[in-house]
């Protein structure tokens, strides 16, 4: 009697897509939440006040969250994810469409500032009264070139992943570079909120489904779809073991995990050009660092997907918190730009009170 068996790699211990995953999520956290500050830098502004009307000049480019609009953002997160968990085969198509336009949009404000810095080639023609750069309308028909191949290779996993990382990443560093927190209170209100959202449609929402899985797994893995939601870094295991040999899996990371902290970056980054410092940006962005290493431990050590921002939410709050703290700008940071407008409302007050012959610096 012959006997027939199979062979089989051996398994490796580490699989290195997390670590590319890693880089990515610390390259685009970095860099969003660096460039957020480039223009308070550029305007000179290390006081909040004067960072304050620089921002107000740029309303047309950056939009600041206040605590009515952060608490709307929570609900539509909440209201979304539950109308994609029964209504996915529809809402997918959506998801999808919305990316291809934001992306591309992403990728063009990115480039674009890049471009910008060239001295050269920057020939122009009138169109309507409207000054056009011709070497930017062809990066615009780059950008939307881009998002629609993707689109139309969107199921090929063989290597449409590299668009679809190249485009995200676009999308979270524009994302975290435009939206602004004018303080650490709302900063905090987002991060916490967003965290039990997190946590919430993880771990306790198995209690409810009638299958027993989270309807967060559910969403994300694409419930009896072909069609996966364009909201993650998607990296090919770097491993050997059957299943890689016989089919591409990928390792995720939510943009939720690089958005939501990033911003909390960006406003630490900002915050340091105000006080001439950098201690903030480089502890915060460590911070992230740091979560983003035990939450990849846990699930190396698990085996089970976790809610990454269990683990960098509160690395990057407690940081930041700790080191306003032991500087003794606690007060300052946790108001923001409001700080310094009610500081200096209350100088003149002060300033009419002084007995005569008292000359004010």
């Amino acid at each position: 009697m012959s006997e027939c068996s199979f062979f089989s790699p051996p398994v490796s211990v580490f699989d290195y897509s997390i670590l590319i995953i890693f880089l990515i999520a610390m390259f685009t956290v970095s860099v969003g939440g660096y460039w957020s500050g480039v223009p308070d830098e550029d305007a000179g502004g290390r006081s909040l006040s004067d960072s304050g009307n620089s921002e107000k000049k740029q309303s047309d480019k950056n939009v600041s969250f206040t605590v009515f609009t952060v608490l709307i953002f929570v609900a539509v997160c909440c209201v979304m994810l539950v109308l994609l968990y029964f209504f996915y085969k529809y809402l997918v198509y959506v998801v999808i469409a919305i990316f291809c336009l934001a992306s591309a949009l992403a990728l063009y404000n990115c480039l674009s500032a890049l471009v910008t810095k060239i001295t050269v080639g920057r020939c122009r023609f009138t169109f309507r009264t409207k000054v056009i750069e011709v070497r930017l309308l062809f990066l615009a028909t780059f950008c939307i070139a881009l998002a629609v191949i993707w689109a139309v290779f969107r199921n090929e996993e063989r290597w449409v992943w590299i668009l679809q990382n190249i485009l995200g990443i676009a999308f979270c560093i524009n994302f975290i570079k435009t939206l602004k927190m004018p303080n650490f209170k709302l900063c905090v209100l987002l991060l916490i909120l967003l965290l039990i959202y997190d946590v919430f449609f993880v771990f306790i929402t198995p209690f409810f489904t009638k299958n027993g899985q989270s309807i967060m797994i559910e969403v994300a893995a694409g419930p009896s779809s072909d069609e996966k939601l364009p909201v993650v870094i998607r990296v090919p295991r770097l491993m050997n073991s059957a299943q890689t040999q016989c089919t591409v899996m990928f390792s995720l990371l939510g943009f939720g995990d690089m958005i939501v902290p990033g911003l909390l970056i960006a406003y630490c980054r900002r915050f340091d050009v105000r006080i001439d410092s950098r201690i903030y940006f480089i502890s915060c962005t460590l911070a992230y660092a740091v979560g983003m290493v035990i939450a990849f431990t846990v699930l190396i050590l698990t085996k089970m997907g976790q809610p990454a921002l269990l683990y960098l939410v509160p690395f990057t709050i407690i940081t930041s918190t700790v080191i306003a703290w032991r500087r003794g700008e606690i007060k300052m940071f946790w108001k923001g730009s409001s700080y310094e407008v009610l500081e200096s409302s209350r100088k003149p007050l002060l300033q009419d009170d002084e007995p005569p012959g008292v000359i004010s610096e």
